[in-house]
């Protein structure tokens, strides 16, 4: 090779370095299900005007991912961006120095504080990621069914089981599709779908964590005298009845109304073969605040070593905006975005879930912030008194004394 020629060919490379340069950034995610999104929608959406920064979705199996992720950590090969569970297993992280503080972050001005309330510190002085999703709880409706048996849509107690009466008298139909085989759908979209009109959403929330109120009062007792009056309504066998034997009986037209997380929406549009509409906790009498919990479920945050850190706060400020909050949101309906800019939702089932919003007071599932630390871990014991309740085999008081005796047990503002 010539002189000239390798001076030509290094002049020519350093000139080509600069505009061939780019930074790759690795998200580490449990939710393997919706790789195809990130792939075919949300990282050509970004890299489109971002065309330095490259992106790879790299998810790992949603029960190995706690485990993966802390070993990746440790050894310091994690991905530069990490998507976070709610509440104590992020702050961990947090905690331990493995995420960064987003406290800063333009983008967070997008989020109410109970939108992130799951990525904070207990005194909300540091957010460590950036909110992405939520699921809202209510009741899907069979609609062919209700307009066969001229049932209108309950927004009272009084009309819930006024309707559950009339599917029951018809016959034609199991009123409600619910077991309490795994125990945590009688607790997640039993008690804790209707438990916020009881006890006000966040004020009760609140006031339970500061030690303002206790389990045993009225207003966390009497969601619980509600879901007693739900056996009469579930149908033969509700106590063997699994999960996913709940979600078959409806999706199969055999069930009327289903106590419902809206995750549930993607797989029924898909096995339903009927016309479906959805409802929000009915209230105690017309013209009540409605409370829904609209329940912080996922958000991404920055490993704190990160090599790449701006060009992950780049993506992270991405996240954050109404861009991305409608791109997501309409990609997997169900999972709505906590973005403060609303979302028209392209899923008319989706939709009439997310206006609830526009009519009722969000709040979180009142055990997962700070209660269920210790042990007897509240959110478990939740899932058993909620089924024991539903059974018969434990009355609401009974359920309710033993809860508070043992969150009173390790938790210092109950004692």
């Amino acid at each position: 090779m010539t002189k000239t020629y390798r001076v030509a060919l290094l002049t020519g490379t350093l000139l080509a370095g600069p505009a061939l340069a780019e930074t790759t950034l690795t998200i580490e995610s449990w939710r393997n299900d919706d790789l195809t999104i990130w792939q075919d929608t949300l990282i050509p959406a970004f890299e489109a005007a971002h065309p330095d920064i490259k992106v790879v979705f790299a998810p790992t199996a949603p029960a190995e991912y706690n485990a993966a992720l802390n070993s990746k950590l440790a050894a310091g090969s994690a991905g530069d961006l990490i998507t976070c569970r709610p509440f104590d297993a992020s702050l961990e992280l947090f905690n331990q120095g493995h995420l960064a503080d987003l406290t800063d972050l333009g983008a967070m001005a997008n989020f109410s504080p109970v939108a992130k309330s799951a990525w904070q510190t207990d005194d909300g002085s540091a957010t460590f990621c950036v909110p992405m999703a939520s699921v809202i709880h209510g009741f899907i409706y069979n609609a062919d069914a209700f307009a066969e048996l001229g049932i209108e849509v309950p927004k009272t107690r009084d009309a819930f089981f006024a309707a559950l009466d009339k599917i029951k008298e018809d016959g034609t139909y199991i009123p409600m599709a619910m077991g309490t085989n795994d125990q945590w759908e009688a607790a997640t979209m039993g008690y804790q779908n209707i438990g916020p009109n009881y006890w006000k959403g966040e004020e009760g929330r609140l006031a339970l964590i500061k030690g303002e109120q206790k389990l045993t009062d009225p207003q966390w007792v009497e969601p619980y005298a509600e879901l007693a009056r739900w056996k009469d309504y579930l149908g033969d066998g509700f106590e063997a009845q699994t999960y996913p034997d709940s979600q078959n009986l409806f999706t199969l037209g055999r069930a009327a109304i289903y106590p419902a997380g809206s995750w549930e929406i993607s797989v029924f549009n898909t096995q339903a073969g009927f016309k479906m509409g959805a409802f929000a906790p009915p209230v105690a009498a017309e013209g009540d605040t409605c409370y829904i919990s609209d329940h912080t479920d996922i958000a991404m945050g920055m490993n704190a070593k990160s090599p790449n850190a701006e060009a992950a706060k780049v993506f992270l400020e991405w996240v954050g905006s109404p861009e991305f909050a409608a791109l997501y949101a309409n990609a997997l309906p169900g999972f709505f975005s906590l973005n403060s800019t609303p979302v028209a939702m392209e899923d008319p089932l989706a939709q009439e879930f997310v206006s609830w919003r526009e009519t009722c007071q969000p709040t979180i599932r009142s055990t997962y912030q700070i209660l269920s630390r210790g042990t007897p871990n509240l959110e478990n014991e939740t899932w058993n008194a909620s089924a024991n309740v539903i059974r018969g085999t434990e009355t609401p008081e009974d359920a309710a004394k033993r809860l508070q005796e043992g969150l009173a047990s390790w938790y210092e503002p109950q004692k």
